[in-house]
């Protein structure tokens, strides 16, 4: 879990998404470590992205910088780092959004696969970083399994 916040950094701001999300995904069985937080920065937001895969995460979530800010850099961040792209769930998060605000249309968060981990991008607000994963949270499991090559259907 990767909160991406210039004011979470510098201890400005408090960081409400990551621990939301931390919880959810304990909730839902996924063993869970962060938040680790770091700024609006590519080359850090790269670096976080990389050790959680180099560490064997199956599932690396990034919230914040998914906007139209000019720091708002983590989906740029994340396309250099993938090996492919997931529309179908970033598809699924805009559309759960939408159904709150018509904002989440302005969400540029993507999903891709680096190795055998799934990197997912939501929002920085804790609503919109919830609303997101909730979203796709069923599906997670049997993604997490077809990267690791299981991939019987019944």
């Amino acid at each position: 879990m990767i909160t991406v916040s210039d004011g979470v950094a510098a201890g400005t701001r408090k960081d409400t998404s990551g621990p939301a999300l931390c919880d959810l995904l304990q909730h839902s069985r996924f063993e869970v470590s962060g938040p680790e937080v770091v700024p609006d920065v590519q080359a850090r937001i790269n670096d976080a992205i990389v050790a959680a895969v180099i560490s064997g995460a199956d599932l690396v979530v990034t919230t914040g910088g998914t906007g139209l800010g000019p720091r708002d850099v983590t989906p740029q961040a994340t396309s250099m780092l993938i090996d492919y792209e997931v529309p179908g769930l970033a598809e699924l998060m805009r559309r759960a959004g939408g159904a709150s605000t018509p904002m989440a249309a302005l969400s540029r968060g993507i999903v891709g696969v680096r190795g055998q981990s799934l990197i997912i991008n939501v929002p920085g607000s804790a609503k919109g970083a919830s609303e997101s994963l909730e979203a796709v949270m069923p599906v997670l499991g049997h993604a997490v399994q077809l990267l690791h090559g299981d991939t019987k259907h019944e």
